[in-house]
């Protein structure tokens, strides 16, 4: 069960350390495999690809072209899911579309009092990858956190890739694509995916951005190609951090922890609590639901291996916890919420009260579930339609605005020995011959 945790022990920031280290993501195996398979597809192209999805997805596709999902495929998909699914399917668009509008960026344009124009102008991105895992589960709700924020930018041209079973991708997967205005899908996964993405094959023209999680494999994949393409982020292990007071119901925190746990077998649960009789209470339930869950071998393994509990002096104290992990989901189930909401720094996503489970992140709440993991709340936000725009700045001056600037202009330029900056300016009120 949870492993305990005091803030009192003197070893506590050596244990706290050796947790939080991610070597998952600093493995040498990954690191030289993903660069092999990168240099394959660039080498190689279609071939190469065709190759390494057979050989890494247990596939026997025998043509590069049976790897693109037919359009007629895509729209009978729908038809394939139960009518449920695609009602709650929809619904969670729906709310995804709503939360994002609010958060569309505006062009800004203004003067300012020596009559230079400035401001900035948004632009969206022409095209992006979006990278659906596929390999312990499927995951439609990943398509729709990232493809609805994509179209809502404006985004041209939108591709999905997720590895096939069976030569086929689920028509979850396939109906959610459909729903969210995506119709370029090809089942490919792994490295080799997030290189084909990149650097672009006779079948699969490269893209701008590259979305979405995935296993070590595609997380040091995307790190490994960022600057030939952009990225969203490097993501590692998925965590959820619960903070709860006594009195707090141990059976609801136990099955929050464990709807993380199934996740992954590297996934990170964490309790913060001043009360060891709570934090013994919730390993009491973690053992008992996880008898009856679909994923217990994937969950039990979680918790063994990244399952903590940390006991603080103080519920308030939680907040220096909250802030040195920076964790992915937060939840804060305790009558001094809105103190430590006001107080914590960095958090991915912030999920407060009782009737607030991450679950309900996940699926239909309305921000993306795309979120900073591994401490990079410390520097990171979750995806947002802002993601899929570039921002360019404005600047128009004039004769009387850049006027009042030659002289600065010629004093720095002439600071840093480029001569030219300040000739540049200053030719423009020389009077000629």
């Amino acid at each position: 069960m949870l492993k305990i945790i005091s803030c009192n022990n003197l070893d506590y920031r050596e244990k706290l350390k050796k947790y939080l280290e991610n070597d998952i993501l600093k493995a040498d195996k990954v690191v030289n495999s993903v660069k092999k398979i990168i240099a394959e597809v660039k080498k190689g192209g279609d071939r190469s690809l065709l190759s390494l999805t057979n050989k890494y997805e247990n596939n026997n596709f025998k043509n590069i072209k049976d790897l693109e999902v037919s359009k007629s495929e895509i729209n009978n998909s729908i038809k394939q899911c139960t009518k449920d699914f695609i009602k709650s399917t929809k619904v969670a668009i729906n709310r995804v579309k709503n939360y994002q509008k609010k958060l569309l960026p505006n062009n800004l344009i203004y003067k300012d009092k020596t009559g230079t124009k400035l401001g900035c102008l948004w632009k969206p991105i022409s095209s992006c990858g979006l990278y659906i895992p596929g390999g312990k589960a499927i995951y439609p709700s990943s398509v729709f956190m990232n493809a609805v924020a994509a179209k809502l930018a404006g985004v041209d041209r939108i591709v999905l890739v997720s590895p096939a079973r069976d030569k086929k991708i689920s028509s979850e997967i396939l109906a959610t694509a459909k729903l969210a205005g995506v119709n370029e899908i090809y089942m490919i996964g792994g490295a080799q995916a997030i290189a084909a993405l990149t650097y672009g094959t006779k079948t699969i023209r490269r893209v701008d951005k590259i979305f979405g999680p995935g296993n070590a494999f595609v997380a040091e994949a995307k790190k490994q190609v960022f600057g030939d393409v952009g990225i969203d982020s490097v993501a590692g292990p998925s965590e959820v951090m619960i903070v709860a007071e006594s009195g707090c119901d141990p059976e609801w925190i136990a099955i929050d922890l464990l709807s993380q746990a199934e996740h992954d077998e590297d996934a990170r649960v964490i309790l913060v609590s001043e009360s060891s009789t709570l934090i013994k209470s919730v390993n009491r339930f973690i053992e008992k639901f996880l008898k009856n869950l679909e994923r217990k071998s994937i969950a039990k393994l979680s918790i063994k291996n990244n399952g903590i509990a940390i006991k603080v002096p103080s519920i308030l104290s939680s907040v220096n916890v909250i802030d040195e992990i920076a964790p992915e989901h937060l939840q804060i189930i305790c009558k001094e919420n809105k103190k430590i909401v006001k107080r914590i720094k960095n958090a991915g996503a912030i999920f407060i009260g009782s009737y607030t489970p991450e679950a309900f992140g996940d699926y239909v709440a309305g921000p993306s579930h795309v979120l900073p993991t591994s401490g990079n709340a410390r520097f990171e936000s979750g995806l947002s339609v802002i993601d899929f725009f570039k921002r360019s700045s404005y600047i128009e001056a004039n004769k009387t605005s850049l006027s009042k600037f030659v002289s600065h202009i010629d004093n720095l330029a002439s600071v840093e020995g480029l001569t030219a900056h300040a000739m540049s300016a200053k030719i423009r009120f020389l009077k000629r011959n």
